[in-house]
């Protein structure tokens, strides 16, 4: 009985010694996941997987890897082992839901991060990650929550501001947004892009001189960003400065000549500027590049009619009727081109159409005008 029990204390001591060793060499790995090895951390994990396949951390730390070099599939994988070997941990579902919103899948990501914060009420990075979820599912109400419970939880950090006041953002609600945006530039006063989302926030008050002294930090700090130099056009050109606005469009064209709303814009400002050539060259440049955007055949049709192009017009509101036929704009101004060219009956067949979608403006001119 006694050499029974000595096998017994001895196996007791191995395992020990086995445990402990497992852990350092998890720590190991998780030391050259932290200095940016990854695939070295991978490997060493895999051999400690190998050897004790119900190692929770080890399944923890691989997957974490995983997700670092972007096999977020693989790293659900090792997320799930650790799972079925402890179901409670936080910090598992937490990363689990990190890869899932790498691969698009907010639903999934939300239901995690439920698990998460129900297992660590004061998980703080939960709170982030689940508020970044729900504002991709656009739950736009239930972001602007987690986001205050993440800055509430803390530590308060530029990021958590900056995500709470994107979502004010998009709620309207500009003042407070740019509260945000003001105190995530106090704690990172480093970061471009904290500027020029601070200067839209300005420019949707009307602050128009406030939000071009922002773009132009932003863009002092990062003269390589074309919508940069765009939103800080459109700012100008709310102040009447166009050849300043024509100067920064023309630099974000410069910059990233494959984006059609840009040329649109710069449209917009020649037509404004009674440069209708200029005007109709970039809404063609922008349908070049997005030929099914009713609104720049819509620009187009505007210019040629100053040009008294009306037939050329009427071809460019057909096709934006075409490709959206319930915006009672479009007929009651194609109705107006048709008046123009002495064609009454079919312009009032428009002016009626637009009127039967809504529109006051045809009201008026079809009382003005048809009979």
């Amino acid at each position: 009985m006694q050499i029974r029990h000595w096998v017994f204390a001895g196996c007791l001591l191995l395992t020990a010694q086995s445990f402990a060793q497992t852990d350092a060499a998890v720590e190991a790995a998780r030391k050259k996941f932290e200095s940016g090895d990854f695939a070295g951390s991978k490997r060493d994990l895999t051999k400690i997987l190998e050897s004790n396949p119900k190692n929770k951390t080890a399944f923890l730390w691989r997957g974490r890897t995983r997700s670092a070099l972007k096999d977020f599939y693989g790293a659900i994988g090792d997320y799930n082992f650790s799972l079925e070997i402890d179901s409670l941990q936080a910090e598992v579902y937490n990363y689990r839901a990190e890869a899932k919103l790498s691969l698009g899948d907010d639903d999934g990501a939300i239901l995690d991060l439920d698990k998460a914060i129900k297992f660590n009420p004061k998980y703080t990075d939960a709170f982030t990650n689940r508020g970044l979820a729900k504002y991709n599912v656009e739950d736009l109400e239930g972001a602007y929550f987690d986001f205050s419970k993440a800055l509430e939880l803390g530590p308060a950090d530029a990021d958590k501001y900056f995500n709470r006041g994107s979502v004010k953002a998009e709620l309207g609600e500009f003042v407070s947004a740019i509260d945000d945006y003001t105190k995530a530039i106090e704690l990172d006063k480093n970061d471009a892009n904290l500027y020029n989302f601070r200067g839209v926030a300005r420019y949707n008050t009307s602050n128009f001189e406030a939000a071009i002294a922002d773009y132009d930090v932003a863009i002092k700090m990062d003269a390589k960003d074309p919508v940069k130099f765009e939103n800080r056009a459109l700012a100008k050109s709310a102040k009447e400065d166009f050849k300043g606005a024509l100067e920064d469009y023309n630099k974000a064209i410069e910059l990233n000549n494959q984006e059609p709303e840009t040329f649109n814009l710069r449209g917009i400002l020649k037509h404004t500027t009674q440069d209708y050539d200029g005007a109709i060259a970039d809404y063609t440049k922008a349908m070049e590049l997005d030929i099914d955007n009713p609104a720049y055949y819509d620009n187009r049709a505007l210019s040629k009619t100053e040009k008294e192009d009306y037939k050329g017009a009427i071809e460019d509101y057909t096709t934006s009727i075409e490709l959206y036929p319930s915006d009672p704009e479009t007929y009651y101004l194609r109705g107006m081109v048709k008046l123009a060219m002495n064609n009454n009956y079919d312009g009032c067949l428009d002016l009626k159409h637009a009127e039967e979608l809504g529109s006051l403006e045809a009201k008026a001119a079809i009382k003005k005008s048809c009979k």
